[in-house]
């Protein structure tokens, strides 16, 4: 066989061996998708301090979904956005707002009233921003101005890899400066360059719908010709409902900041839903004509802390004339006390509205037992956060949606580390199931080393055998192989 046959088989059988791997090197370059997440951040510590303060003698409201953790931390959910591992580049926005309002004036207006909303963070390049949404009234003219996604601050990204993670990615205690845009944003209140809070976030990473596991079709039991599908419940009766209720934002922000120094854990099916628990698969009655319901719900929540041990579980609803009552076990310690009612809340706004009966947001105030089950921290007929219900009333209804947290939804450290992470963790079955291609790329790289060298080895052999070889009439070398 000669050199240049040798040199032209590897290189055919080279391109073969491409041509089958570079559609999978493509396949597994595509840009995954974000879906689920949260991001922390305090905005600026001190601004709060100023606006809840003695000389602003303000305060803060969240809206859409968004809810404190910590002692200074706001939390966005829903992240949604893409990740491309090969690149770094990644984009997420997340949802929920917090509006800022200080130095009431006489007429009932506010001088001080700024709103920030759907955080966005794009990396690319090895740089990174954070953009807002931002309503704001200058402190000076008065002025209000709102603006959408405004490139808020830049992100400190120095000794963070962003290429190859996993999911969920994860990035801690990122440092954030105020850009010019920002600070006009800022309505005037810091200039460019100032330091703001350090901002966390974790977001769910979904591999290509190509490196997904097919789904199997879940097995149909048999019917019987001529029986119904299914049992028909009774009248008035449900088989799913949830409830929602945060208990209250500043008991969640006395448990885990730095004073309670502790934290929640939640059981039996509850939910966290950031500013709220949800409380699921809710069995019962419901007279839509009578305005009536008794359901009961599965979950439970554990507050631990400095000097806490409280537990809820097995909540209950009642609703008649107008007003309901939710009620819960409740655990001290050691000592369990049954059904006792916690809150009252107008119910009646309580409606049917297609295959749904809900209410949603009801204000609510704490009873007597209530007031005991905390341990006398809150006096009865105090506010508490509002409640929400949702029955389905049918077999294809859907209850709303929660704020998704992604899968680390744990409440945030109360005194975080001021140095960032040194890059997204990928998790280890995210790992194993290949979240980059650097082992692709090794693979083709030896198996193209392994060709050349196989060819490089036959090539030399056919020289030697050629040089072997004797001419017409030659005598063979006597060391000839």
């Amino acid at each position: 066989m000669s050199a240049r046959s040798v040199r032209v088989f590897a290189v055919a059988l080279l391109a073969a061996l491409l041509g089958a791997l570079l559609p999978a090197t493509a396949a597994h370059a595509a840009s995954r998708s974000v879906q689920g997440g949260r991001l922390d951040w305090g905005l600026k510590s001190s601004f709060q301090s100023y606006v809840t303060g003695p000389i602003a003698k303000g305060g803060f409201t969240l809206r859409g979904g968004a809810a404190t953790v910590g002692g200074s931390l706001f939390r966005f959910h829903s992240a949604n956005g893409s990740y491309d591992p090969d690149t770094g580049e990644f984009t997420a926005a997340f949802t929920g707002g917090v509006a800022f309002q200080g130095h009431r004036k006489p007429d009932g207006a506010y001088e001080l009233d700024m709103t920030v909303s759907r955080p966005t963070v794009k990396i690319s390049g090895g740089g990174g921003t954070l953009y807002l949404d931002v309503s704001s009234k200058a402190k000076d003219t008065g002025a209000v101005t709102q603006q959408s996604q405004v490139p808020f601050a830049t992100l400190g990204l120095r000794g963070i890899n962003m290429k190859g993670g996993g999911s969920p990615l994860t990035l801690t205690n990122v440092p954030a400066t105020l850009t010019e845009q920002g600070a006009k944003a800022f309505a005037g209140y810091y200039q460019a360059g100032a330091q703001l809070d350090p901002l966390s976030l974790s977001a769910d990473v979904k591999a290509p719908a190509a490196e997904q596991p097919a789904q199997q079709p879940a097995p149909q039991a048999p019917q019987t010709p001529g029986a119904p599908a299914a049992t028909p419940r009774a009248q008035g009766g449900f088989t799913d409902a949830a409830v929602d209720w945060g208990i209250r934002r500043t008991f969640r922000e006395y448990v885990s900041g730095s004073v309670g120094q502790g934290r929640w854990t939640l059981t039996d099916g509850a939910q966290d839903g950031g500013a709220l628990f949800r409380f699921p698969q809710g069995k019962g009655a419901y007279d839509a004509r009578e305005g009536t319901l008794d359901a009961a719900f599965a979950g439970a929540v554990h507050f631990t802390g400095a000097h806490l041990d409280l537990k809820l579980a097995k909540v209950a609803v009642k609703v008649e004339n107008g007003k309901g009552v939710l009620s819960a076990d409740v655990t001290t310690g050691a000592d369990t006390k049954s059904a006792v009612p916690l809150v009252e809340f107008d119910a009646k706004a309580l409606k049917t509205e297609g295959n749904l009966a809900t209410v949603t947001e009801a204000p609510a105030t704490l009873t007597e037992g209530g007031s005991r089950a905390f341990n006398s921290m809150y006096k009865a007929g105090t506010e508490m956060d509002p409640i929400s219900l949702a029955v389905a009333l049918d077999a294809g209804a859907r209850l709303p949606a929660l704020p998704d947290l992604g899968s680390t939804a744990a409440p945030a450290p109360a005194s975080p580390a001021a140095s960032p992470s040194t890059g997204p963790a990928p998790a280890p079955a995210a790992a194993a199931a290949g979240s980059s291609d650097t082992g692709l790329y090794v693979a083709l790289a030896a198996a193209a080393l392994v060709l050349v060298g196989g060819a490089a080895f036959l090539v030399l052999r056919s020289r030697r055998a050629n040089a072997a070889e004797p001419a017409a009439g030659a005598p063979a070398s006597p060391d000839a192989p």
